[in-house]
Formats: structure tokens, C-alpha cells, sequence
């Protein structure tokens, strides 16, 4: 099973709200999906984003792989960075 983390739209028409969700890639965008890491509302100024850190690296660490705006995302909350130093750290031992 190719597990992805990636946007699940909700909201309404023209007022888009995501929710980043980890997902089999076999299943629609809008479809069934395993968990919740966190939320994506890009209609407010800031781009409010809440992200479950912790549920986030477990994915990463069990091998999920991030669609492009996702990752982009999860670079800016500074996730991304992290997946790599724990990745490096475990490649060093």
C-alpha cells in the first residue's frame, strides 16, 4: 500500500478549506483516507496552517511520501527538516 500525505478539500464553492490527511494513493483526492495530520485554510491572510507534528514525522518516518504542495507546507513549519536530521541521524549510527 503507497501511503500519501496530501490535501483533502472541504469548504463550500469558491471558499476552499484543506484538511492534510495521509491517504492510499489508489484512493480519490475527496475519498477515504487513514488519518488527519492537520489542517490548510489558504482563504485567510496568513495561509493558517496547524500541522500534528508528531503525527506528521510518523507518516514521514514510515515511509508516506508528501504530494509537492504538502511538502512545500511542511517545509515552511519547518517538518521537513527535521525528517531529514532524524533520517541522517539513523543513517549515521
Amino acid at each position: 500500500m503507497a501511503v500519501k500525505l496530501r490535501l483533502k478539500r472541504m469548504g463550500s464553492k469558491q471558499k476552499p478549506f484543506y484538511r492534510i490527511v495521509a491517504a492510499d494513493s489508489r484512493f480519490p483526492r475527496d475519498g477515504r483516507f487513514i488519518e488527519t495530520v492537520g489542517t490548510y485554510d489558504p482563504i485567510k491572510k496568513d495561509a493558517d496552517v496547524t500541522i500534528d507534528e508528531e503525527k506528521a514525522l510518523k507518516w514521514l518516518n514510515n515511509g508516506a511520501q508528501p504530494t509537492d504542495t504538502v511538502k512545500s507546507i511542511l517545509s515552511k513549519k519547518g517538518i521537513m527538516a527535521k525528517y531529514a536530521a532524524q533520517k541522517n541521524k539513523k543513517a549515521g549510527k
